[in-house]
C-alpha cells in the first residue's frame, strides 16, 4: 500500500522540487521509502509502505528496456499466477513484487491487462515509446485516484492535498458539491469539493496522449440475479462458505503480519472466524453495556475463537478533538460519524501491524442493508393505481406528522424516486432553505438517474444494490476505509470486495439476498456455521456513534453552535436556520443530529483547508 503522484506536460518551475512537495504531502501513505522518475515529458512520484517483497519493491518500477515505468498503489492478489502466465510468454522478471507483474502485463496485454487482475489498485503507467500515460482504478474503487486536467498538464495523485501543491492549481470550493453533499452526506460528483480536481470513478481507466485526456469505463458492477429455481439454497450457502474462506485467505498474502478489525456485526465477525491471524481490534463509546459499545461482544467472540482482541473506549472529548485532523486526511468533508471511529480503530491497529482485514462490501454484494427490505414492506402499494397514490400523497403531506406518514409517502413513489443510496439527509427544499451559496437546483434523483436507466430491468432490491455500489460504496464506505487507515500508514484490505466474490453474488437469486426473514439471508445462514447464532442473526447496526446524545450536552452544543455562527459559515449557510436545527434537536423537537453533523463537519473541513487552521498531524 502506497501513495502515488505525478504530472505530465509543461511546468513552470523545478520538477524535482514540485514532485517532492507533492509526495511529501502523502508521506503518511508510505513512510518506508520514496522514489522519483522525471524526464522532459513526465514526473512520477511514489511513497512506499512495504508489504510484499520488502527488499525489491521500490517504485517507480520499469521493464527491462526502461521504456515503461509505473507507480502503483494497491495489491494484486493473483500476481503469482499472472507471473507464471507471463513467464511462459517470454517475460523476464527482476523481482517478486506484484508491481512488476503490472509492468509486464501491460507489455503483453495493453489496456486489456485490467481484465486479468484480481485486487485493489490505482496506478499510472508511462509508455515512452507510445508517448502516452495509462492510468486505472480498480473495479469497486477501493483505492483512490484523483486528477486535474489543465490546459498544459495532467496532474494525478492518491490524495487531493498532493494536487494542491502543483503550480497554478487554484484552491476554490465547488459549491455544487456542497449542494449535493447535503443530501448524500458525501462528495458524490465526479468533480470534487475542489474546483477543477476530479476523481477517476471506479472501474475506469484514462489515456493521456498529445495533451488529450480520454476516460473509459472497463467494468460495470451490474446485477444479474438468477431465479430461485435455477440454484438451490443449500448449494448457495455452501458456495458462500467456500467463497468466504477462499477470499479471506487470498487477502492474507503478505510478507508482514496481518490482523483484522472487529465490530459486533456478522461481516467482520465472519472474516475473523476465517482468517488465520490472531490479532483483532475494536473501539466503542460510553460504557460496555451501551448500544454504542461493541467491545464486550468482541472480547467474547475472540475468546471463543481463541484469538486476541485489543480495544479502546473513545471519549467524547477525544472524538470531537480529532475531527479537524480527520477532515484533513479525508481531503473532502464526509458526514459519516463512523469515519472518526474508524480513525481510532485504525490507529489502535497501526501500533502493532501494517495490514488489517475489514468487512466492507458484504452488505452491498449480499444484500445486507436494512433499507433493502423496503421493497418487500411496500409491495402492497404496487396494486394501487398511480392516480390514487398521487392523490393520497397530496393529502397526507398536508396533515400533521403521524406514525406511518413517511411510509405512505415513500410507498407511493417508485424506487427511482425514493432511493438515492444509504444516506438521504436534506431534501431539495430543506437544503435550498439553508444554503446561501449559488444553487444548481439539481435533485439527487437527477444525479442517480443514469444509473437507474442502466439497471431498469432489475428487481427493486437489485436496483438498490446497484445504486449503492456505484455511489455509497465509493463515496463513503471505501473512501473512509482507505483514508483513515492510510492516515496511520496502515493497509486495509476488504476480502468481500473481490471480483471473484462479485461474479458469484451478482447472480444470486434476490430472495437469497433479502426476504421477509432477513437481509443478507443466505450469507447469514453460511455465517451461522462458523459463528454463534446471535452474531449471524444480528440486525445491521452500522458503526454506532452517540452523536445524537452528545449534541444535547451543553459542551458540544455550544461547540457546534460557535462553529455555526462563525463569519465564514455565513458564506454558505443561513445561520438562523442551521442554529434552529441545533436548538430543536437539544429541545427534543426532532432528531436533527445527522443534519447538524453534516453541516458541522463541512465547516470544520473548510476551516482546515481554506482558513488555514491546520491540526497537528500524526507525523509531527
Amino acid at each position: 500500500m502506497c501513495g502515488i503522484a505525478g504530472f505530465a506536460g509543461k511546468v513552470d518551475g523545478d520538477k524535482n522540487e514540485i514532485l517532492k512537495r507533492m509526495t511529501d504531502k502523502i508521506a503518511h501513505r508510505g513512510p518506508d521509502q520514496e522514489g522519483f522518475y522525471i524526464n522532459d515529458e513526465v514526473a512520477l512520484g511514489f511513497r512506499r509502505l512495504s508489504i510484499i517483497d520488502l527488499d525489491n519493491g521500490s517504485q517507480p518500477m520499469f521493464n527491462e528496456n526502461k521504456d515503461i515505468a509505473i507507480v502503483f498503489n494497491g495489491e494484486i492478489y493473483n500476481h503469482l499466477s499472472l507471473r507464471e502466465e507471463l513467464k511462459k510468454k517470454g517475460h523476464i522478471f527482476a523481482n517478486n513484487s506484484d508491481t512488476e507483474v503490472l509492468v509486464h502485463g501491460y507489455e503483453e496485454y495493453g489496456v486489456e491487462l485490467l481484465y486479468h487482475l484480481r485486487g485493489m489498485f490505482a496506478f499510472m503507467i508511462y509508455d515512452s515509446k507510445k508517448k502516452l500515460m495509462f492510468g486505472a482504478r480498480d473495479f469497486f474503487g477501493i483505492k483512490p485516484f484523483y486528477y486535474a486536467n489543465t490546459e498544459d498538464n495532467l496532474v494525478f495523485c492518491s490524495e487531493i492535498k498532493s494536487i494542491l501543491e502543483f503550480p497554478g492549481i487554484e484552491k476554490k470550493v465547488n459549491e455544487e458539491a456542497l449542494e449535493q453533499y447535503l443530501s448524500f452526506q458525501y462528495s458524490v460528483l465526479p468533480e470534487t469539493f475542489f474546483k477543477g480536481i476530479y476523481r477517476l470513478p471506479a472501474g475506469h481507466y484514462m489515456i493521456y496522449k498529445d495533451g488529450k485526456l480520454d476516460i473509459h469505463r472497463y467494468f460495470d458492477p451490474m446485477m444479474e440475479p438468477k431465479k430461485e429455481s435455477q440454484i438451490h439454497l443449500s448449494d448457495t450457502i455452501s458456495d458462500i462458505e467456500e467463497l468466504v474462506h477462499e477470499t479471506v485467505n487470498t487477502h492474507m498474502i503478505s510478507d508482514v503480519e496481518v490482523g483484522s478489525l472487529l465490530s459486533s456485526g456478522v461481516d467482520s465477525s465472519y472474516v475473523v472466524s476465517e482468517f488465520p491471524g490472531t490479532k483483532t481490534f475494536t473501539v466503542g463509546f460510553l460504557d460496555k453495556n451501551s448500544k454504542y459499545n461493541e467491545i464486550g461482544y468482541a472480547e467474547s467472540l475472540t475468546e471463543e475463537l481463541n484469538k486476541e482482541n485489543y480495544s479502546k473506549n473513545i471519549s467524547s472529548d477525544e472524538y470531537f478533538d480529532v475531527i479537524p485532523k480527520v477532515m484533513y486526511y479525508m481531503d473532502e468533508p464526509l458526514a459519516d460519524p463512523s469515519c472518526i471511529a474508524l480513525y481510532f480503530v485504525d490507529e489502535l491497529a497501526a501500533k502493532q501491524l501494517k495490514v488489517v482485514l475489514s468487512g466492507e462490501g458484504a452488505d452491498e454484494f449480499f444484500g445486507g442493508y436494512n433499507i433493502y427490505h423496503e421493497p418487500i414492506s411496500l409491495r402492497g402499494f404496487k396494486y394501487i393505481p398511480k392516480f390514487l397514490k398521487k392523490a393520497m400523497v397530496a393529502v397526507v403531506k398536508k396533515l400533521p406528522n403521524f406514525k406511518g406518514k413517511n411510509f405512505i409517502i415513500r410507498g407511493s413513489k417508485p424506487v427511482e424516486e425514493r432511493f438515492i443510496g444509504n444516506a438521504n439527509l436534506f431534501s431539495v427544499e430543506e437544503r435550498e432553505r439553508i444554503l446561501n451559496s449559488e444553487l444548481t437546483h439539481r435533485t439527487p434523483q437527477q444525479i442517480v438517474k443514469n444509473c437507474y436507466s442502466r439497471c431498469k430491468g432489475l428487481n427493486d432490491i437489485a436496483k438498490m444494490q446497484y445504486i449503492d455500489i456505484n455511489f455509497w460504496l465509493q463515496g463513503d464506505i471505501l473512501l473512509k476505509a482507505d483514508k483513515m487507515s492510510m492516515a496511520h500508514s496502515l493497509e486495509s484490505r476488504v476480502p468481500f470486495l473481490d471480483i471473484n466474490v462479485f461474479d458469484y453474488t451478482k447472480k444470486m437469486p434476490v430472495f437469497y439476498r433479502c426476504n421477509k426473514k432477513a437481509t443478507k439471508f443466505a450469507f447469514r445462514v453460511a455465517a451461522k456455521r462458523h459463528l454463534p447464532a446471535a452474531t449471524a442473526n444480528k440486525k445491521k447496526l452500522g458503526f454506532p456513534v452517540p452523536i445524537r446524545v452528545w449534541l444535547k450536552e451543553d459542551k458540544y452544543f455550544n461547540k457546534v453552535k460557535e462553529m455555526f455562527e462563525k463569519d465564514f459559515a455565513d458564506e454558505f449557510f443561513d445561520t438562523v436556520s442551521i442554529v434552529k436545527l441545533l436548538e430543536d434537536h437539544r429541545e427534543g423537537k426532532a432528531d436533527n443530529s445527522r443534519k447538524i453533523w453534516t453541516i458541522y463537519v463541512f465547516l470544520v473541513w473548510y476551516d482546515v483547508y481554506f482558513n488555514g487552521n491546520m491540526p497537528q498531524l500524526n507525523a509531527e
